[in-house]
């Protein structure tokens, strides 16, 4: 008997001194838990520095490079029902440093985009080529290319436009 009642005693003590320590915001205080907690954070998630990327606070970068396109927009006009067209876009590089294109992707599978792969030195010319193929197609077709490159902003939109012609004759009759 004696041993059970020392024992729940025992117990007990610990149970309260150990609920008595709990409470670490009186030991560290709201403001040192919360610091701890975005410091983990900030850990967990580092930023990562790229120069030719301006934010809202710093200013953009004088000698990034610079894509200037003779034209952003091209229009094929009228194209027959399962035509493939193609365009090739002209660009200098009108900055001070090359200039690289790390990747160009359309808006629809239909569009494919091929574009210059070595940098582009600061002067020089470069293309990217949209082929469009028609198949499945009808009507007016608006697509977009997004080029991701060493540039600011970092994605430059060009634009293909072309008016799918309803089929006729023969080929919408075996449809």
């Amino acid at each position: 008997m004696k041993r059970t009642l020392f024992s729940a005693l025992f117990l007990s003590s610990a149970l309260l001194f150990g609920a008595c320590n709990n409470n670490k915001t009186a030991e560290v205080g709201a403001e040192g838990m919360n610091a701890a907690a975005t410091n983990a954070a900030d850990a967990a998630n580092p930023t990562v520095d790229n120069p030719n990327v301006a934010s809202e606070t710093e200013a953009p970068n004088p000698n990034a490079p610079v894509m200037s396109f003779a034209e952003t927009e091209y229009n094929f006009g009228d194209i027959k029902p399962g035509d493939v067209v193609k365009h090739t876009f002209n660009f200098t590089n009108t900055g001070k440093q090359p200039l690289l294109i790390e990747n160009a992707t359309a808006s629809c599978g239909c569009t494919t985009p091929n574009w210059t792969k070595e940098p582009i030195a600061p002067g020089n010319k470069g293309t990217i080529e949209v082929q469009f193929d028609s198949h499945g197609k009808s009507g007016l077709q608006n697509k977009q290319v997004a080029i991701r490159a060493n540039t600011q902003p970092s994605i430059t939109q060009i634009a293909i436009r072309a008016n799918i012609l309803p089929e006729t004759g023969a080929a919408a009759a075996t449809k």
